[in-house]
């Protein structure tokens, strides 16, 4: 079944990339300047930490936010936790399992979501803990039968759909290396918080919004803006928490939730370590290599995504104000990791790389690392700098591999 679902998504985008002409073809990658990361709207240089914070960090989030994923209302939306279950010997006595139901209210209508939780169980102290949503909900993630289902799965897959199936992504969540390592892990279905579907926005967070849905403003939020919000409740809850180490908090995204985990982690500072694995368009690859995924195909595949401001870049991406490389930069000094898979073209894995490569001077500026080359690195070379990265052999996905650079980039920022 796996394997016909996977032929099902390559036929999928075979038929996206003949209808958009998708570029794969190095040769064709047009050349393109980016967008200063270290001049002010005003023309002026940025020589300071002072001046990055004060005044070019402030233009850029401004810019991404009215430009690309939509303005993040100020309106605070009441959340209460309570504890479902609690086992403290899962994983063979390892780690404890937790699932707390969120519940999101503006006081008229209401939202729920479940967060699982992992916690070693052989730390003494607090623990450094990994945030990150999963696709397919909590059940995926494990063969655990008491793990229980997304509140709003119904609401996207049909009865006899196979994500219902246990386990089915557990592959992605090295639960055991996780814990083996130290590290608590904290995931939420994204459907809980956004249904990806447009027309399932009225069973998202944005719903509970004042002015929804009467007032739609061009530079409104969406999905991934939402995504991201979705990322700090959770944050706030794990500081709750009395083995959580809260100031050692890492979020890791895949695919689209790699854009939503560089958009949370520009956003929200307690974040210290942002990983992106895989992307791409909106993510950590750069709009102007015009390679794999481009605005125009993503906003027209996914119109729910991305704030409708970013529409008028549609074939345009060299007219855009800002490019991904300032994204990451706005994590700094924070630590950042990029991923790309060989395979995965449609997320451009130089143009991910190149991301991350031109953030530097940012983090340059602060005294910190970052890397040095912009000749991609061979497979399964990572960089373990203040800025991360590497290239693995194979498709676009979760591995194994993937985990053991993330958690290796963790002991070197968390434990050292």
């Amino acid at each position: 079944m796996k394997k016909i679902i996977g032929l099902i998504a390559w036929l999928v985008v075979v038929c996206l990339c003949a209808q958009n002409e998708v570029n794969y073809n190095e040769s064709k990658v047009p050349a393109y300047i980016l967008p200063d990361l270290l001049e002010g709207n005003n023309g002026e240089k940025i020589t300071s930490i002072e001046q990055w914070e004060k005044q070019r960090r402030p233009e850029l989030l401004e810019l991404f936010a009215s430009q690309v994923y939509g303005q993040t209302p100020d309106a605070k939306i009441d959340v209460t936790y309570e504890l479902l279950t609690e086992d403290p010997n899962v994983m063979d006595g390892k780690a404890t399992g937790k699932q707390v139901k969120f519940t999101f209210s503006n006081g008229n209508k209401k939202i729920e979501a479940i967060l699982l939780m992992y916690i070693p169980n052989k730390p003494t102290g607090k623990v450094p803990v990994f945030v990150g949503y999963n696709f397919k909900g909590n059940h995926s993630t494990t063969l655990d039968t008491t793990i229980l289902y997304s509140p709003v799965f119904q609401l996207v897959k049909e009865p006899d759909h196979p994500d219902w199936e246990r386990g089915i992504q557990s592959n992605r969540w090295c639960y055991d290396k996780i814990i083996d390592r130290g590290y608590a892990v904290a995931t939420m279905c994204y459907h809980d918080i956004f249904p990806d579907k447009p027309e399932l926005k009225d069973h998202s967070i944005i719903s509970l919004f004042p002015g929804y849905p009467e007032t739609i403003a061009p530079g409104e939020w969406q999905a991934i803006g939402a995504w991201a919000w979705g990322s700090s409740r959770i944050v706030d809850f794990l500081e709750t928490q009395e083995k959580i180490d809260s100031d050692k908090i890492a979020i890791m995204g895949h695919s689209r939730q790699g854009k939503a985990a560089l958009w949370a982690g520009a956003r929200d500072e307690r974040f210290r370590i942002v990983i992106s694995n895989d992307s791409g368009c909106g993510g950590a690859a750069l709009f102007r290599r015009k390679f794999g995924e481009t605005i125009a195909v993503i906003n027209k595949n996914f119109p729910h995504w991305f704030c409708e401001n970013f529409r008028q870049y549609n074939d345009r991406d060299e007219m855009l104000p800002v490019d991904q490389h300032q994204l990451i930069a706005l994590i700094a000094p924070r630590k950042v990791y990029v991923a790309s898979a060989e395979e995965d073209l449609w997320a451009d894995p130089r143009g991910e790389f190149l991301s991350a490569y031109h953030a530097g001077p940012v983090y340059r500026l602060y005294g910190l690392t970052a890397i040095d080359s912009d000749k991609i690195p061979q497979l399964h070379k990572p960089i373990m700098e203040d800025i991360g990265y590497h290239i693995r052999a194979g498709e676009h996905d979760v591995t194994e591999y993937d985990w053991e650079c993330y958690l290796d980039f963790a002991d070197k920022h968390f434990k050292n």
